[in-house]
Order: C-alpha cells, then structure tokens, then sequence
C-alpha cells in the first residue's frame, strides 16, 4: 500500500460538520490502492470503558481523480465530539491503522493506544460553514449594467454610440446602458426563469465598466440615481429575484478624491496610508510600464497606474469599506456582495467583512473572485463561494477546446470537488463566460448545439449556474472588451429557438433543485476514444441520467449505460440516440 498517498486533515474539507449533528469524514488514498476503507470512531472519554476502537464502519468510495482515490463516511456523534482514526485494506491484502501519528499495521495493540486517533474535540455549531439556503436554489443572470437596454435618454454620457451600432466596442465606448434599462426588462429575466441578478460596478466611476471606483456611496449618474436602484432592488424582490452587486475594495480609481489627495499633498495627505506608496513624489507613469522596468512607487492592481490598491490592513481603510458594505444592505436592502480581485486582499480584513455584513443579514451571500484552488477563503468565516472557473474551464476543456480526455474531465472536476465541504460545493457560482471571458458562442466557433451541450452539462453540475446577458438568445463576442456587446432587443434578431431551450434548462434546474444540490454524482459511462460520458445524479428516490456525446461519430445507449455505434440495433432495453455534440437527459 503506498502510504505516502494517504491523506485525512482534522477540522477541513475532510472533517466538519455538514448540518447540525451531521459529521462528514474524508479519507484520501493512491487510485485503485485500497479495496475497502473502514472508520473506527467513538466518543473519547468513553475509549477504555466502551472499548469502540474494537468496531469499525465501512467508508463509501465517494470519488476518485487520476492518482487518488476520497472515501467519506457520515456520523453522528451523541456527545458532540469524536475520536476516530482508519483502517484500510490494500489490495496487496495488508492492512493499515491510519491516524494522528501516522500509519501502523493495524493490530490489537495499536488500536488500543488512545493517542494514535484524530479528534475533534466539540462540534460548536457557531463554527460549522453555514451557506445560504437560498443560493442552491438560484440561477444567476449577470448583467453589464453599460450595455444592457438604455432606459432613460435623459442620463445617457455625452458623446455616447447609439446602441449597438458598432459590430465591435472598444474600451472606451460609452452606449448609454443603465438602471431603468434593467428595470424595463424584468419580464425578460423572469419569463428565462432567472432568480439572481449579478450586476458589475454601479458606482460612480470613469470608465464604461465601473471597476475604477471614485465614490463607492453614489449610483454613477450614467446609470440613475439611489431611488432608481432602489426601486429595481423591490421590483426584483417583488418577482423572487436576488441582488448581488459588485465591489472593488481591493483598489481605488485614480480620479478617487482619496487618491487625488496623495497626489496634491504627497506625504501630508491624510490618505498617504490608505495605500501603498514606496516613494516619493508619487510617480503615475512609472507603474504599468510593460518595457520591462522595475521601478514602481505605488502597488495597483496589475500594473495598471489608474488603480492604486487600497491597503485594507489600515483601520481606517477597514472602517471606511466596512461601512460602504453594509450601507447597500441596510439602505437598498441587497442580497450578495461579489468582491472583485478578492484573492489579492487580506483575510483579516475579509473576516471582518464576513462578520460585518452577515450581522445584518443571516443569508447574506459573499461570492469572492478567485480563479484558482480557494480552501483558506472557504472556512465559514470570510466567503461561502468564489467565482468557480477552475471547475467550469474544465468543462471547457473537454467540451469546447477539446484538448482533454473524459477521464481528465472527471479527474480535474473532482479534483475540485474535494477541495471543498459539500455545503460550499452547494453554492459555488458557475459560469462558463463572463466580461472578463469571450463569450460562450464564440468559444464554441458558432456551434450552438454544442454550446447547448455545455450549458446542459454545467446545469446539472454541483453549484449554483449563471447565464452572462445575451447567450439566452446567440449574442457572441471574443475577449474584452467584444464580450461586452450590447444586448439585442429586437426579437427578430434573437435566438429564440436558443432562448427557449435556455427557459427549459433552468425549468429543469428548478424542478430539481434538491437533487442537484444535495445529490450525488456517480459517473457509469466514461468511454476514452469514443468521448462519451454518463453520469447520474441521485437524492432520496429521485435519479437524473444523463449522457454526452463528444466524439466524431453516433452513438446509441441503452438504459445500463452500454454503448453502440448508432446502426448496432441488438439492444434489449430502452435506448437513446447520442449524435455528435448531442446529449439526452432522463428523469427517473
């Protein structure tokens, strides 16, 4: 048994509490070392008079990626605490006694040593991950507020495009989008069936995408005023649809009086320590120069000079961007926060956010973008999701840029997958394009059937989904700034054929929410040269099936998940037609 690969962590992904008095235990083995894994657990005050150690639970084969196998176990612990450790049988036939110091052969006299067994000493139900009910039940519709619908010509910027009369929009294109804009369209949102509107920026700011923040207390007057905002706020209530706005506190705009104060009063500005300065006089120019040069005064975001980075470890930062947090709760009553470049600020200030906005409202949801692996973020006190890219580019991979096999797929999605608790995998945000990405069309060259095929394939996933305004009805773009088009309004113009399938998607998300949630995933059918995956997910006496068809040629599949070339006709049970890029999903 290779040792070496076995893995359990105490109060982490492999050990917490999913609800109260529920206890999930993960163990992490080398793939296809280990037929069977068991738990021996008791309460530890009662190891000598009950003897408990003598007993032992088998472990459920919960996953596996392409060097590792993750076994999970739930418990209940009467007393509130555990003592647990492994014993695991190799497929060379050892047997192996696993926990606290270490691996033994497990024998009588090792399982009799108290001090060889993990604990977790008291299950304190004020640190158990708690995600918002709410979340698992969303499908997020994201909006760039700037080119959405233009709702009011009286506010639209000077100078700004008529709408959509460029193919292509620049950086600096101005189109008039705004607040009433979203308002008008509301029946749109709610006849798609969408419960979460996501907004980028809305703050006053100088650019057309907001992220270069000069007041964070005011609505940009290019997109309408507080009581305009508030107002879309009710009427997205009032339809059962959650708010999450968007905030940049990890830098400031250049234009921010706070900056403009450094830059006039250099070292007596009374904002000097509310960002990263190395040098004086502040020198704008320097930072951002991509010849090559190292000499930079201040810290941005990137290296770009017109976003100085705010240094959240300052009091008086801290104070300042806590209350912008919980004004928009208190005031406009919003659901979520999403905290742009989340990862390049610090947990201390991030604990302090979490306990701040939460105070205020028990189901606050606080969504971080992080585009890589987010365990130190994830532990129930800074954010319950972040923006869940490493698990929706593999998908990509395999569906759309075709440059893995499905075993690689499955391996690098439950890879992720255990990353986390099931509670956060439950709330995960993911989205296969965004106004950071091209857009879903576009990556897919066009093809909409498979871009159909992968919006299916995210929709039964783990994690709440997310549509990016336009690809309900084939609104394509290529990177920033062309995937930030202007959204089509004239039906004649739309796909509707694209809009009502996307209708039936979230429908079926809806009608089983539960199960996709909570429910688990067994992949039955991964099939290497064929590329063709099946996978079921499965809660209480609910099972959805489903089967992709990624390869070059049809396929037909029986009910057991065999697999046939199309004109194989010798199948007892039912069967379903697989075309290329085609894909069928059945209720059970």
């Amino acid at each position: 048994m290779e040792k070496s690969a076995i893995l359990h962590r105490p109060d982490s992904e492999y050990a917490y509490l999913y609800q109260e008095g529920e206890f999930h235990i993960r163990l992490r083995t080398k793939k296809d070392d280990v037929t069977t894994a068991f738990l021996i657990s008791g309460d530890p005050y009662l190891f000598g008079e009950d003897q408990w150690y003598q007993e032992q639970q088998p472990m459920t084969l919960l996953a596996s990626t392409e060097i590792h196998d993750y076994w999970q176990i739930v418990v209940e612990a009467p007393y509130r605490r555990l003592q647990y450790a492994f014993s695991l049988v190799g497929k060379d036939q050892e047997t192996v006694f696993y926990g606290d110091r270490g691996s033994f052969e497990d024998t009588k006299e090792v399982r009799e040593v108290a001090g060889y067994y993990f604990r977790m000493p008291y299950f304190h139900e004020i640190d158990r991950f708690k995600a918002p009910d709410w979340v698992k039940k969303t499908i997020w519709y994201q909006i760039f507020p700037e080119r959405f619908a233009n709702g009011d010509p009286s506010i639209t910027p000077v100078g700004a495009l008529a709408w959509g009369s460029k193919e292509h929009p620049d950086t600096t294109d101005f189109y008039g989008g705004d607040l009433q804009g979203i308002i008008d369209h509301l029946d749109h949102l709610t006849e798609l069936g969408i419960n979460g509107l996501y907004l980028c920026p809305i703050f006053k700011a100088s650019s057309n995408h907001k992220y270069d923040t000069i007041d964070y207390f005011e609505i940009d007057p290019a997109f309408g005023s507080k009581e305009t905002f508030k107002e879309l706020v009710g009427k997205a209530h009032q339809r059962g649809i959650k708010v999450m706005l968007d905030a940049v506190f990890n830098h400031a705009g250049d234009k921010s009086p706070l900056w403009q104060d450094v830059l006039k009063n250099g070292k007596q500005s009374k904002y000097v320590d509310w960002f990263h300065i190395h040098s004086f006089p502040v020198a704008i120019g320097e930072n951002g120069n991509f010849e090559g040069a190292r000499t930079v005064s201040y810290d941005t975001f990137a290296f770009t000079p017109h976003m100085p980075k705010l240094n959240t470890a300052n009091p008086e930062v801290q104070d300042y961007l806590l209350d912008i947090a919980t004004y928009w709760i208190k005031e406009f009553d919003i659901d979520a926060w999403r905290l742009d470049v989340a990862n390049e600020v610090d947990h201390h200030f991030w604990k302090k956010f979490y306990q701040a906005t939460t105070a205020l409202k028990k189901d606050f949801y606080i969504l971080g973008e992080i585009w890589h692996s987010s365990q130190s973020w994830l532990q129930g006190d800074e954010f319950h999701g972040v923006m869940n890219y490493a698990y929706t580019e593999t998908i990509e991979d395999f569906f759309i840029k075709k440059s893995i096999a499905p075993t690689k797929m499955v391996s690098g999605l439950n890879e992720q997958l255990m990353l986390y608790r099931q509670q956060t995998n439950e709330v995960m945000f993911n989205m296969l394009d965004s106004h950071d990405t091209a857009r879903l069309l576009t990556i897919c060259n066009g093809d909409k059937e498979l871009a159909k095929a992968t919006l299916a394939f995210t929709f039964l996933q783990h994690g709440s989904p997310c549509i990016y305004y336009g690809t309900e009805i084939g609104l394509d773009g290529a990177n920033d700034p062309d995937c930030r088009k202007c959204m089509i309004w004239d039906k004649d113009k739309q796909d509707l054929t694209l809009f009502e399938f996307t209708k039936k998607l979230i429908q079926l998300r809806k009608e089983h929410q539960e199960l996709l949630s909570f429910g688990s995933l067994e992949w039955h059918l991964i099939e290497e040269n064929e590329k063709v995956v099946g996978f079921r997910r499965t809660a209480n006496d609910e099972t959805i099936v489903a089967y992709f068809n990624q390869g070059d040629a049809a396929y037909t599949v029986n009910d057991h998940g065999t697999l046939l070339m199309e004109q194989s006709a010798e199948l007892i049970d039912e069967k379903w037609h697989l075309k290329q890029n085609g894909f069928v999903i059945l209720k059970k």
